[in-house]
This record gives structure tokens, C-alpha cells and sequence, in this order.
């Protein structure tokens, strides 16, 4: 059975350049979906799903998530690479004081990854779209949350170092390797 390697990290941390790199080399990747889920909101005239219905947002993201981990078990490989995973709702639904219900919790706790890399906030490379509004000063603050949430299921996230693309993605391999 693959093993499931997670990127996480703020807003602009280079997650999907990296995941798209990763791919390059051959290895499996699961995009993130946020975006999707955005897009597919704002076609139906909500501009901002997770400003305007965090919840109805988060839960979509999450269930989302679970399927992907679920889509680890089909690919015939060592590794598969997730960009983002499901205690990445928590911390997104903690950082703007929303609650929700323990099922949240129980999923965190019950679907489990092997390995947990995080991309460091950037200034250099921050930047900002339709879809992904935040400050840099929020990202980090994104940050902050996220580190807690993984923490507290259990997790020790990997720092990967600035870099190139090439390099980070350099770095991973050789940390699997190890």
C-alpha cells in the first residue's frame, strides 16, 4: 500500500508548484481542491464560499479530502503526494473562530497520513488571485494554525527549506529515502 505524503502550508508557500513538479519526476500527486470547490461556488454567485459559508465550505473541503485519502489505496506505487489534507479544515475553520461538530474531529483523528512536510511562509513569493485573497500577514497567521492543528493530531511536520523547486522537491525524496 502507498505510503501518503502530505504537503501543507499557508496560502503561497509553493505547494502546488512543488506538487507539480513532483509530478514531472512521476510520482502520483492529489491536487488540492479548494480551488475547485471556489470556483465551482462562484459560478453559482457566491464570491467567497469560505467567507460567506465557512461550514457548508469546510465540510465540502473535507469530505473532498477524505475521498483523496481513500484514492491513495488505488495507485501501485511507494509514495503518493496530497496537496493539503483534512486537519487542514480545522485549522482554517480555528483561525476564523468558526465552530463545527466533533465530526470534524473524528475524521482528523481517523483518517491518518504517513508523513506530513510543510512549506514555510514566503514573502518573496506571496502573492494573491481571485481565489486566494489573504495578506501575508494572515498566511503566516494560517501558518501558526496550521502547525497547531497538526500538532495536536499527532503530527511532526517536516519543515522544507526555501528553495528552488527542484531543491525542495530534492529534499522530500531524500527525506523519504532516509
Amino acid at each position: 500500500m502507498p505510503k501518503s505524503i502530505l504537503l501543507i502550508g499557508g496560502p503561497s508557500t509553493g505547494k502546488t508548484t512543488l506538487i507539480n513538479h513532483l509530478k514531472t519526476l512521476g510520482y502520483p500527486c492529489l491536487d488540492e481542491i479548494s480551488r475547485h470547490v471556489i470556483k465551482k461556488a462562484q459560478s453559482e454567485g457566491i464570491d467567497q464560499l469560505f467567507l460567506e459559508k465557512p461550514l457548508l465550505f469546510s465540510q465540502l473541503l473535507k469530505d473532498a479530502r477524505i475521498q483523496q485519502h481513500q484514492e491513495v489505496t488505488t495507485f501501485d506505487t511507494e509514495y503518493v503526494f496530497l496537496d493539503r489534507g483534512i486537519p487542514d479544515t480545522v485549522a482554517y475553520m480555528d483561525y476564523i473562530g468558526q465552530t463545527y461538530t466533533q465530526e470534524f474531529i473524528n475524521d482528523c483523528k481517523n483518517y491518518r497520513y504517513d508523513l506530513v512536510f510543510v512549506l514555510p511562509v514566503w514573502q518573496e513569493i506571496h502573492e494573491t488571485d481571485a481565489e486566494r485573497y489573504e495578506s501575508f500577514e494572515q498566511a503566516q497567521k494560517i501558518q501558526e494554525y496550521l502547525l497547531a492543528t497538526y500538532h495536536t493530531y499527532g503530527y511532526t511536520p517536516i519543515e522544507v527549506p526555501k528553495n528552488d523547486v527542484a531543491t525542495r522537491a530534492e529534499f522530500i525524496i531524500n527525506t523519504l529515502k532516509d
